[in-house]
């Protein structure tokens, strides 16, 4: 059986030591979010995570979700779980007060994500798109919207969804069929069909809130002429004073998917039959409020992918330790057993530090990243917000596709370790991989987040959000070169950086003249970047350690490891960006030079 232990030790380095997040919060008026507060909230995540859902991940995936009469039920024991979660306030841990949250920063919603991810994949999809459908009537709705819709989904009594993909549109929602009729007072009469709905209809809430994309009668056509609506699952009535469902609403459950992966997670098909909905926002401008979903919806399936690399990489830790193989190349380490534990050889070890690379990098990428949104919302400095919001955009699509691929790439990587009986279900190697396989297409197939980073991020603002992060590393690439001892990690950081610079050049030239250039050289682009960016963090905390251990104390092995995984890094991963950098400027002709009867 899987197993899974909340990496606190991480954590804690990452916000405390190496980005020092308590000064941040408390600059932002956050000053209850302490560093011993926030530790103790981790804690608590971690022990839920561990001891409430961790042990539903293997069962919901052999059970799945199932559906009869236009009801769908969740694996035994979820809604049980889910109560628990709910009553614990884990749903409203970063939403308003005012509304019945916690105001957590933001970042620390990242890190239960991680945790919550880790343990149970498909539990987490339940909470998380009512996340997303908070933070939409949050910023989008009106302030009646927000009084009835929000002190519910923050309770977590209610949940919801975002509608979004139909049969004939996915990437491309001005293709959207699903229409708007007028009704009677402010209300609207919605009529379509959507498809991969995730948590689209349950029992784990007593209502669900759907935010449904539709078109207006006179709408104009592409994604200019899209409404956003809520529909609740159960029009809300007042009783006693109290908000309550009431009448079942014209949209239904028409079938669930069979898939690969996150099976405890009910996808479904969701039939509209002139169900009442409102307008959020005005009319015609609803892809703006649901990019307010969807972006946040990418960090999150982002941390998902963090999440699974993390808990395959514990359970193949743990196998590789135990299992007894051959003998070590150099010698028998322990000639007291018939053979070595795997962990001696050279290629499994390789595949061990590779996952361990990856997920330690990128958690600390994934909080840099989520704190920015913190600072966006809550600075009281115009420019510093501006800076924010342009590094979020920014780096949205690079985690999103980077942490998935590696989450995928990593979650296999682990089974690698397992041989044969990483192949077997109940021990739980394989079910990383099958739910890892999803996070690179769904909000955004992870080619289309290259192509968003290439074609909208790079020109926005005349460059200036790709200078929000060429300046920081630029900078510390400068102020850290007279290190001698720094040497070894910094120089392999500062060729990648400067073959980075020279790429995004040649993709601005050649993009202007032929839009296929940039397409082409989009994948290995984000890619390459993403790698910087990874490469960027393990300086920063290989300098922190270093700074630690000079301190002295008892985590000595920890923080020499983090140096040595640094070291790691920069020589057996970050060299991948020279690969990418050549496929670059290999130019878009190998690819383009093809006609379609040749395929």
């Amino acid at each position: 059986m899987p197993t899974y232990t909340a990496p606190l030790d991480n954590f804690r380095f990452v916000l405390n030591d190496v980005l020092n997040v308590g000064d941040t919060f408390a600059k932002l008026g956050l000053e209850d979010a302490t560093p011993d507060l926030l530790d103790a909230v981790m804690e608590e995540a971690g022990k839920f995570c561990e001891n409430e859902i961790q042990p539903l991940n293997l069962s919901g995936d052999t059970e799945g979700c199932t559906f009869e009469n236009g009801v769908v039920r969740t694996p035994k024991g979820f809604k049980e779980a889910y109560d628990k979660f709910r009553e614990g306030g884990w749903v409203g841990l970063t939403a308003d007060p005012a509304y019945g949250g916690q105001g957590l920063p933001h970042t620390m919603s990242s890190v239960l994500d991680e945790m919550v991810s880790s343990a149970n994949t498909a539990f987490g999809m339940y909470p998380g798109l009512s996340a997303g459908a908070y933070r939409a009537i949050a910023l989008h709705g009106s302030q009646e919207q927000k009084d009835l819709y929000l002190p519910k989904l923050t309770d977590g009594i209610w949940s919801g969804t975002m509608c979004l993909t139909e049969p004939q549109c996915g990437t491309d929602l001005g293709l959207i069929r699903t229409k708007a009729a007028v009704g009677e007072n402010g209300t609207y009469k919605i009529t379509g069909t959507k498809i991969f709905i995730s948590a689209g209809e349950h029992d784990l809430t007593e209502n669900i809130i759907h935010l449904v994309l539709a078109r207006l009668p006179d709408a104009p056509a592409g994604i200019r002429g899209i409404s956003l609506f809520i529909v609740p699952k159960f029009l809300p009535k007042e009783e006693n004073g109290e908000v309550v469902p009431g009448a079942r609403n014209g949209i239904a459950c028409g079938s669930i998917e069979h898939k690969m992966g996150i099976k405890a997670s009910s996808t479904c098909v969701m039939n509209l039959d002139a169900a009442t909905g409102w307008l959020i926002g005005e009319p015609h401008k609803g892809m703006r409020a649901m990019f307010t979903m969807m972006n946040a919806a990418r960090l999150g399936v982002a941390i998902q992918g963090l999440g699974l690399a993390e808990v395959a990489y514990q359970n193949a830790l743990l196998y590789a330790k135990d299992r007894i193989q051959g003998r070590a190349l150099t010698g028998a380490k322990d000639k007291s057993k018939a053979a070595d534990p795997i962990i001696v050889h050279p290629d499994v070890r390789r595949n061990l530090l590779t996952v361990k690379a990856f997920t330690e990098g990128a958690r600390a990428l994934g909080i840099w990243v989520s704190l920015q949104l913190d600072i966006e919302e809550r600075s009281n400095d115009p420019k510093e917000r501006e800076a924010a919001a342009d590094l979020l955009a920014l780096m949205t699509p690079i985690v999103k596709s980077y942490f998935t691929d590696g989450g995928f790439e990593s979650a296999s990587t682990s089974m690698q370790v397992w041989g044969g009986h990483g192949y077997i279900h109940e021990n739980g190697a394989e079910q990383f991989v099958r739910d890892a396989r999803i996070t690179q297409i769904y909000e955004g197939a992870n080619g289309i987040q290259a192509l968003d980073l290439v074609g909208r991020k790079l020109p926005a603002n005349m460059g200036r959000s790709l200078r929000r992060f060429f300046h920081p590393v630029a900078n510390f690439i400068a102020e850290n070169q007279s290190d001698a001892e720094f040497a070894e990690l910094l120089l392999p950081l500062a060729k990648a950086f400067g073959k980075l610079q020279q790429a995004t050049g040649y993709i601005a030239q050649k993009g202007l003249v032929n839009p296929d250039e940039a397409g082409a050289a989009s994948s290995p682009y984000l890619r390459m970047f993403a790698l910087v960016a990874i490469g960027f963090m393990w300086l920063q905390m290989a300098k922190t350690a270093k700074a630690k251990l000079a301190e002295g104390g008892d985590k000595i092995e920890f923080y020499g490891s983090k140096i040595k995984t640094a070291r790691f890094f920069m020589t057996k991963i970050l060299p991948e960006a020279e690969t990418h950098f050549r496929t670059i400027m290999a130019g878009a002709k190998p690819l383009m030079d093809f006609a379609v009867e040749e395929f």
